[in-house]
């Protein structure tokens, strides 16, 4: 065998080396089970400890209604400027938007949904159209979360909230 050859197997077996697949995309239905939890409580005070929650996770409320069971809430904007993006003078921010919906499935049983939305703006401040996504670099972006940590800890705040709620009541 040529040296030529041996240096395009070599070459070869170290680029294979370094291919990895992704874990495939999770489905609707693992989506929904990551999202939802069931709670043996009343609407109301499910819907109460979801707001207490996004509180206690640093949400800003941004509209909530009793009647629908929809609550919405956003993090504060962060700056999220990457390293190239810096150099080549864009600036990026974001915040995180975290719907919840709480229904009621049967007399004192709810579900309670909650969705974790990644919101991410460029801009080019050198430039006038700084909300174009096509061509220029700059837009906005949303990206839904799914790490199963953030979920859980949200839930336990719920939860942890209807503990609180409960006992409060059944005081009164």
């Amino acid at each position: 065998m040529s040296r030529w050859a041996i240096s395009v197997l070599c070459v070869a077996g170290c680029l294979s080396g370094c291919v990895t697949t992704l874990p495939p995309a999770p489905t609707p239905s693992q989506i929904e089970t990551l999202q939802s939890r069931e709670y043996e409580h009343d609407r109301a005070i499910a819907f109460g400890s979801v707001l207490s929650a996004f509180q206690e996770l640093g949400y800003f409320i941004d509209s909530a209604d009793p009647v629908t069971g929809l609550v919405t809430a956003s993090s504060p904007t962060d700056d999220k400027t990457n390293f190239l993006e810096g150099l080549s003078g864009v600036m990026a921010t974001g915040r995180t938007r975290a719907t919840a919906v709480v229904e009621e499935i049967r007399p004192g049983f709810v579900r309670v949904r909650l969705d974790f939305v990644d919101s991410r703006h460029r801009s080019n401040p050198g430039t006038f159209a700084v909300t174009n996504p096509i061509g220029s670099g700059t837009g906005d972006r949303e990206t839904l979360i799914l790490d199963p940590k953030i979920y859980e800890t949200a839930f336990e705040k719920v939860s942890d909230a209807i503990v609180a709620r409960s006992s409060s009541e059944s005081v009164r």
